[in-house]
Parts: structure tokens; C-alpha cells; sequence
């Protein structure tokens, strides 16, 4: 591990050397790729050096103690090296846990389609309980939350939204959101008290960048149409509404929110590249997808992987058998202990696969 971190320090210092060449720097594309490198390994290298510097200091009181000292100065040295070696012995778990494998998608946004499923109207109510959980908990970690395109019920619900979150690392938090989250609760309309199950789905994608994916131009068909539903006379006289279609994988995406076709066409184009990028790296990643199997459920969108309990005010998530009584608040978007839950689980299932493989 620790001839690894050596190279991580090497990189470091030959990435802060690129990015200080005038001709890095009037390369846009290429000074942004080595910036974010920068970042990813930034972390890293601080922890390594802090590390190196405990290492020496322990062994500089080692030193010492071999020396003749008085009573008073080798208790003092022995209570240094105590607290030194203790505060190393942390430093190795935060090393342990940088090292791990990283999903190349952590530091991304987001692009998240919650839908009501199974239940009708019960069903598209709990997808905008969803919504309202995610967007305030986005608010609470500074993220920006913005909606792409929302199918909204005559009841308040959402058939279907669709939604982007941007800030620093909304991937690597978010990623576990994904399946069929349940509902119990009495429905406003249920005259009778009795409790009744719903779902929704919630699918989360990395957002891809036109650096990433490619997507040529003739490879996409390009539908203009009418938008649909309330509007007024817009709705009737402006063919704003925009459908794409990625020809080689099929993937649809339809726009109609704004009134602009431009601006329709522009977030159609960053749902669909979103889609197209999550399926193709699905298909390809094999070794990506034997990972998430391994961590936290199978990605399989089908999956439940929570439940809801409104009379118990009971949240349970049945992937790593969490359960807590405060449903309230985490709908009210303090979703920290769950998000929590599920990186400490994902981080401690691959380090016990690193160990399995070392042996």
C-alpha cells in the first residue's frame, strides 16, 4: 500500500507541475481534466504526508526514550509516543479508506427520475414526497436543484419528475437512491383508516459531459411537436415540445416544460446523454457492475430497497437492514444518518474484499 501511495504523491507532484505550463493552462480541456486529478488525489497526498510526519515523530520519541532521561521526561515521552501512535493508528483507516477502489462517477452530478408506480394516486403523492426529501436534503448540502421535466397529477403528485442535482460529490452520496422505495400509510382519500402500499422509483445517472460521450449528431432523430396539458393557447399554437431519440440504443427522451424549443431541446439533450451514458457503462463494466452486487443490492432499478411506515414513523432499508424511528424528519430531508449508513457499508464490504483478495 505504501509504495501505491508513494506513486499517488509522484502523480500529485507531476500533475501541479502540468498545470503550471503555460501550454497546459491555454488548453481548456486538457487543464480542467489534470485540475480535477488534482483535486481527486489532493486528499490523498495530505493524509500521506500527515501520516509521514506522526511516523517520524514517533520514532524521533522512540529515539529519545532510549536515551537515559529523568523520571519526569520519560513519562512525558511515554505519554507523547502513546498519543502519537493512537492518532497513527487513524490516520491508517482514513489511508485504508482512500485507497479503496473509487467509482469514477463520485464527484459528479446527478440526474435523478422519480416516478410513481404501483398504487395510483397514493403512488405519485410519495413520488412528490420523494422529490421534496431529495431537493430539501440538496439544499442542506449546498447542492443546486434544478427540474428538468415534471408530469404533475391533478392531486399535487408526479407521475414523473425529472430533476438535476449539481455540487461537489452529489454522485458518491446519492448513488444508493436507486429502486422501488415503499410506502405504508393511510391515503388521504381512504375513508375506512386502513393502511395501504405503494411504491415509487427512483433512478439516479451520473450526468455525462460531451467529453465523455459522443453522441453524433446522425445518430439522433429529432421529433418537434405540441406540447400537451395545461398552457393555454401556447400549449394549442407553439410547437415548442422536443423528443430525441438516441437511434443505436433506443433511449426516447421527451421535453415539453419550457416554451422554448431551444431550451427544451438542451435539457432533453442532457437526460438523454445521461441515459445513454448509464446504460452503455452497465453493458460494458462488468467488473463496475459485480461491484455495486457486491456493496449495496444490484442496481436493479425493480428492487425495494426501502420502506417507508407512516403509523410507526418507521424508515427500514432493507439492503443493509437499517432501521429508524424517524421518518418525519428524514422526509423532511435529513437524510445524513441513511446516506451515512450505506457509504460506511459499501466502504466496509470493499475493504473486506480487499482483505479477502490479499489472502
Amino acid at each position: 500500500m505504501f509504495d501505491q501511495l508513494e506513486s499517488v504523491v509522484g502523480r500529485y507532484e507531476e500533475v501541479n507541475e502540468m498545470l503550471s505550463d503555460p501550454e497546459v493552462i491555454s488548453d481548456t480541456k486538457r487543464f480542467m481534466k489534470l485540475s480535477k486529478e488534482e483535486g481527486n488525489l489532493r486528499e490523498t497526498v495530505t493524509t500521506y504526508l500527515k501520516y509521514k510526519e506522526i511516523q517520524q515523530g514517533i520514532e524521533e520519541t522512540e529515539e529519545m526514550l532510549r536515551e537515559k532521561l529523568d523520571a519526569e521526561m520519560a513519562e512525558m515521552a511515554k505519554e507523547e509516543l502513546a498519543s502519537l501512535k493512537a492518532e497513527r493508528e487513524e490516520y491508517e483507516e482514513k489511508i485504508k479508506i482512500l485507497m479503496l477502489p473509487k467509482d469514477e462517477n463520485d464527484d459528479k452530478n446527478i440526474i435523478m427520475e422519480i416516478r410513481g408506480a404501483a398504487g395510483g394516486d397514493e403512488a405519485q403523492l410519495f413520488a412528490g414526497d420523494l422529490f421534496n426529501m431529495y431537493q430539501r436534503y440538496a439544499e442542506s448540502q449546498g447542492w443546486k436543484t434544478e427540474v428538468l421535466n415534471a408530469n404533475i397529477t391533478g392531486i399535487g403528485g408526479y407521475k414523473e419528475i425529472t430533476l438535476m442535482i449539481t455540487g461537489q460529490n452529489v454522485y458518491s452520496k446519492l448513488k444508493f437512491e436507486n429502486g422501488a422505495h415503499r410506502v405504508q400509510r393511510v391515503p388521504q382519500t381512504e375513508s375506512q383508516g386502513r393502511i395501504h402500499t405503494s411504491t415509487a422509483t427512483v433512478v439516479v445517472m451520473p450526468e455525462a459531459e460531451e467529453v465523455e460521450l459522443d453522441i453524433a449528431d446522425n445518430d439522433i432523430r429529432i421529433d418537434i411537436y405540441h406540447a400537451s396539458g395545461a398552457g393555454g393557447q401556447h400549449v394549442n399554437k407553439t410547437a415548442s415540445a422536443v423528443r430525441l431519440t438516441h437511434i443505436p440504443t433506443g433511449i426516447a427522451v421527451a421535453m415539453q416544460d419550457e416554451r422554448s424549443q431551444i431550451k427544451n431541446r438542451e435539457k432533453a439533450m442532457k437526460v438523454l446523454r445521461a441515459r445513454v451514458y448509464d446504460q452503455l457503462q452497465s453493458e460494458a463494466q462488468n467488473e463496475y457492475d459485480a461491484e455495486r452486487k457486491l456493496a449495496i443490492g444490484t442496481g436493479d432499478r425493480s428492487e425495494r430497497i426501502r420502506t417507508y411506515n407512516f403509523p410507526q414513523n418507521r424508515i427500514t432499508d432493507h439492503r443493509i437492514g437499517l432501521t429508524i424511528q424517524k421518518l418525519d424528519q428524514i422526509l423532511s430531508g435529513k437524510l445524513d444518518e441513511v446516506v451515512d449508513a450505506l457509504v460506511l457499508y459499501d466502504q466496509t464490504s470493499k475493504m473486506e474484499q480487499l482483505q479477502n483478495n490479499e489472502y
